[in-house]
């Protein structure tokens, strides 16, 4: 029996399968994307999702879907599905799906007529090619099959619309056609295995509309343009493979490629495949650099989910190579002792305070699993770091008198709690910041560890003072023992700020703590008794009046909402860390059963991996981005900390 597999009754009712959704990347940073019926709720949603250097390597929606027709006994029977305006659907394919498996591949089974077809789906591993394979698995007679592509050759973030200025020509090619709407664009390839008749027919279909944008609040209604279709003879037994690609493809060789393709790929058979097939899919490989994407379907390669996010993508899954490759790439990017937060190379935002501590972070996991060149290797850009901060750099970062980190910049948001309203930070944070000073303490610490080891006199005579001044005044501005939790931040206006979030559990997880086992112990069953729940961890306690439990509407409404209760699973990390610091072996059982609970998701949302967030409020549902970097990372290296360190319990 299949680890998840939807029955007809669940496909067919739209409120359950189109809250279900599909996400497969390649290595090339393309990806395709749809509901598990094949319905586009999404402005993100397309089968060929790929980058475009010609224009400045954003994604763009080549093909949004694709119809499949059965011709027989002059009866049509489309098995393609998208939504008009109100809650017209059409066509209604999936009322044709008799069994989704989606264990290696997704897998469809439809019956219509007296036909049954499979219809599988699938990316090519560094090309920007989709492939699509139909089995005609019975047939009482020969049939006709119609293969209709709608294309949308726009940014994953805008819509399209019917216009003058798409080119609607075709050019055929090699048992297909090609085309290219506007210019600037490359050429999308669209080719058939067998011998087929293109019937030139150029149209837009109107008014296509995605749900999940209009429950978010942005315009969500577009046109699609479909060249025509094509048209083949079938009859039981054939198989077909169409292909959506950048380069003109040999149809000869299209059913091996898409078998060869399917081989060697991880079954999706238990929790923790599912997690090691989620973790491959935020690799991205492009112009001899290295990427993990934050999250699917709209975020790009970000620094500080980079480095929260790779142990556990990489080291949990001995890629030792693959590590190196991402670091490397990050320390090129390096700027005045920070890392880009978010944006292209071409215009990267270093506005986070916490990505080059995290940086640090990354390199003693290296260190633990294996690296021995962690210092030799990324020593240079260390101190640079540390440099940077002590001295003072961009956003006024700088560190104080007492040792400790102050970064306050007008407008912005430098630490991951980062959403903005109107101008205006949702959780400024601003000053000193309890997660941020317990990293510059780690920092410090391993780094004069790394400096002793290879005599960097000037390093050790610049810094050896400071973690001990840095300790006292930790413990002077965040340790409340009446409170017996930590201070979220503190700044020159308001003083003591003392929200219970989770911030404070990452200055128990780190190796270099500032706060002795009672200390740990106290943050811990705070945070076990007002955050956790069974998706992670809450922003902020449910008893603070500024809480919200449920995050929806429009971008405004979500922001104010997304680090104010919004339980986000990658403190899972930090929490079972600690938790395991405090409790070892005792410890055990509880670490086990949240991070197991988390098999629940696999079949909602993104389906086989884990989403950015879900409410505060129970029943805890999934919001956000449907599968998330860090989020897949600090389960992964959560579930190897236990198998590594307490296998045997």
């Amino acid at each position: 029996m299949s680890y998840i597999k939807f029955e007809k009754g669940q496909v067919v009712n739209l409120e359950y399968s189109l809250t279900r959704e599909i996400i497969r990347t390649n290595r090339a940073g393309s990806y395709s994307s749809y509901t598990i019926i094949g319905c586009n709720t999404r402005k993100y949603h397309g089968l060929l999702v790929c980058p475009v250097d010609e224009l400045g390597g954003d994604r763009y929606v080549l093909l949004s879907s694709l119809d499949i027709t059965v011709v027989n006994n002059d009866s049509s029977f489309n098995t393609g599905i998208r939504k008009y305006k109100g809650e017209y659907f059409s066509p209604k394919g999936h009322k044709y799906l008799e069994d989704l498996e989606i264990e290696t591949i997704p897998v469809r089974i439809y019956r219509v007529g007296g036909v049954i077809l499979k219809h599988e789906r699938l990316l090519v591993h560094y090309e920007e090619q989709f492939l699509s394979r139909v089995t005609i698995m019975e047939a009482s007679e020969p049939m006709k099959l119609q293969v209709r592509p709608f294309l949308a050759f726009r940014n994953i973030h805008s819509l399209t619309y019917a216009n003058m200025g798409a080119n609607t020509k075709i050019e055929f090619i090699n048992n297909g056609i090609r085309t290219k709407l506007y210019d600037g664009f490359p050429y999308l390839n669209l080719q058939l295995s067998t011998k087929a008749e293109f019937i030139h027919v150029p149209d837009w279909y109107l008014g296509v509309e995605y749900i999940e944008e209009q429950k978010r609040g942005y315009d969500y209604s577009e046109d699609l343009f479909t060249p025509g279709y094509f048209e083949v003879e079938a009859r039981e037994g054939d198989v077909i493979v169409f292909s959506a690609s950048t380069k003109e493809e040999k149809p000869s060789g299209l059913k091996t490629k898409f078998t060869k393709t399917v081989t060697g790929k991880i079954p999706r058979n238990s929790f923790i495949n599912c997690l090691r097939n989620a973790a491959q899919q935020f690799i991205e490989k492009r112009h001899g650099k290295t990427f993990i994407i934050a999250g699917y379907p709209w975020f790009g390669a970000w620094g500080r989910d980079t480095f929260i996010a790779l142990p556990g993508l990489a080291l949990a899954r001995h890629k030792l190579v693959l590590y190196r490759e991402v670091l490397d790439t990050q320390v090129d990017r390096m700027k005045n002792g920070l890392f880009p937060n978010m944006g292209d190379d071409s215009n990267p935002a270093f506005n986070s305070v916490d990505a080059p501590l995290w940086f640090f972070w990354s390199v003693q996991q290296y260190l633990e699993k294996g690296g021995t060149d962690a210092w030799e290797r990324y020593g240079e850009a260390a101190k640079s770091v540390l440099y940077a901060y002590k001295n003072g750099t961009a956003f006024n970062i700088h560190m104080r008198e007492n040792g400790l980190i102050y970064a306050d910049a007008p407008g912005k948001a430098l630490t991951w709690m980062d959403a903005v309203v109107n101008g205006i930070p949702v959780t400024p944070r601003n000053g000193y910041a309890v997660e941020i000073n317990a990293l510059w303490y780690n920092a410090i610490c391993f780094s004069l560890e790394m400096a002793k080891e290879v005599k960097d006199k000037i390093f050790i005579k610049d810094f050896e003072a400071l973690p001990d001044l840095i300790y006292q005044s930790f413990h002077e501005l965040f340790c409340d023992h009446e409170r017996g939790y930590l201070a979220d931040y503190v700044n020159d206006e308001e003083g003591k700020n003392h929200f219970v979030r989770p911030n404070m559990v990452i200055a128990v997880s780190l190796p270099y703590s500032m706060l002795n086992k009672e200390q740990m112990q106290r943050v811990l069953e705070i945070a076990d008794k007002e955050l956790v729940t069974p998706r992670g961890l809450r922003t902020l306690s449910p008893g603070n009046k500024s809480y919200k439990g449920i995050y929806m509407g429009n971008q405004e409404e979500r922001d104010k909402a997304y680090h104010q209760g919004t339980v986000w699973p990658w403190f899972l990390g930090p929490f079972c860390e600690g938790w395991l610091r405090v409790y070892g072996k005792q410890g055990v059982h509880k670490v086990k059963k949240m991070i197991y609970e988390l098999e629940d998701v696999m079949s909602e949302h993104g389906v086989t991996t884990i989403s950015e967030i879900y409410d505060g409020d129970p029943p805890h549902d999934p919001r956000g981005a449907i599968s998330q970097a860090w989020s897949i990372g600090e389960v992964l290296r959560v579930i190897d900390l236990l198998e590594t360190k307490y296998a045997n319990l």
